[in-house]
């Protein structure tokens, strides 16, 4: 039986906390039990009954290729329901989910790529292993053993790697999309079905977060015309407070993060990860959300903005 919240210790490990430094990711077993998996997927699947096509702008979600380890064009999605999304819930469809006269090729409940990004203050069921509650307590016990000072929740989603279709992630760094100066983003990416090398799980490039500076970060065009990656200036702003890094390697090696239904895998901003494309028959469903450090600077080009600015951005510390 896997153990209760109330059964896991507060916080991380001494060798925990080691092999995060030392890796840039973290696999947690049983950090959900098999009941509360169930309980979000039913919660997703009512979600995605729901929502309408009615009014829907058809929005993909689209990653972009990299070529040593920069992004190449403008390939991110950027339009008004993406760029207006950091406070609503919103659902971006898979590129593949589509045919060549541009209808919808699977059922919608089966084309959805993700469902973001304010799922932590809208839905009362994934605020309970964000924020809020026995979870919300336990996970800010973690960004305290991680360094933080004034963890901020800043965004949350459900990624659902459709079978056939859920589409490959290029090797990419968290902290190029939700950037700070200095770096300080981590993701929570929690498992809700096993994730295996059939369906499209994650790969890791272990200790890449030492090795790889944050080069661009994606912004708002000017006008909020869309997106742009802009190249960071200054090899201080590249990396966290503090870090320690190694010299670059001209070629890194992945490693598979295959994982159990209700595994917490914690993830560095700038540890380079991947996911290859779902060819199997079972999807690959998983919840994360995204700390930042709220004493780091936050500004207004970044893409994720929410109405009252960082400072609206969800405090976890444990009282909520």
């Amino acid at each position: 039986m896997s153990p209760s919240v109330a059964d896991l210790p507060s916080g991380l490990s001494d060798s925990q906390i080691a092999s995060f430094w030392r890796d840039g990711y973290l696999l947690i077993p049983n950090y959900l039990s098999q009941t509360q998996c169930t309980t979000l997927l039913s919660r997703i699947n009512q979600l995605l009954t729901d929502f309408t096509l009615k009014d829907h702008p058809m929005t993909k979600f689209v990653t972009g290729e990299q070529k040593d380890g920069v992004y190449e064009g403008d390939t991110h999605v950027g339009d008004d329901y993406f760029l207006t999304s950091g406070d609503k819930v919103r659902f971006f469809f898979e590129e593949d989910a589509f045919d060549k006269n541009g209808d919808l090729s699977k059922p919608k409940e089966k084309a959805i790529n993700k469902i973001g990004h304010n799922l932590h203050g809208l839905v009362e069921e994934f605020g309970q292993i964000s924020h809020a509650g026995k979870i919300g307590q336990q996970n800010a016990a973690i960004a305290k053993d991680l360094g933080y000072r004034d963890p901020r929740l800043l965004q949350s989603m459900v990624i659902c790697k459709q079978p056939e279709i859920g589409g490959a992630v290029p090797p990419h760094q968290d902290s190029t999309f939700l950037y700070t100066d200095k770096p300080s983003a981590v993701g929570f990416w929690i498992a809700l079905e096993d994730a295996t090398k059939e369906n499209g799980c994650l790969s890791f490039a272990p200790g890449s977060h030492r090795r790889a500076p944050i080069r661009e970060r994606m912004v708002r065009a000017k006008g909020n015309a869309g997106t742009v990656f802009e190249k960071i200036t200054t090899d201080e702003q590249k990396w966290p407070r503090g870090f320690d890094h190694e010299e670059a390697d001209s070629e890194e090696d992945y490693q598979l993060g295959e994982v159990k239904a209700g595994t917490l895998v914690l993830i560095h901003g700038n540890i380079l990860h991947k996911s290859e494309k779902n060819l199997s028959q079972k999807g690959r469903m998983i919840y994360t959300f995204h700390l930042i450090e709220g004493e780091e600077h936050y500004d207004d080009r970044n893409w994720l903005q929410v109405p009252g600015g960082p400072a609206a951005f969800t405090k976890l510390d444990g009282t909520a």
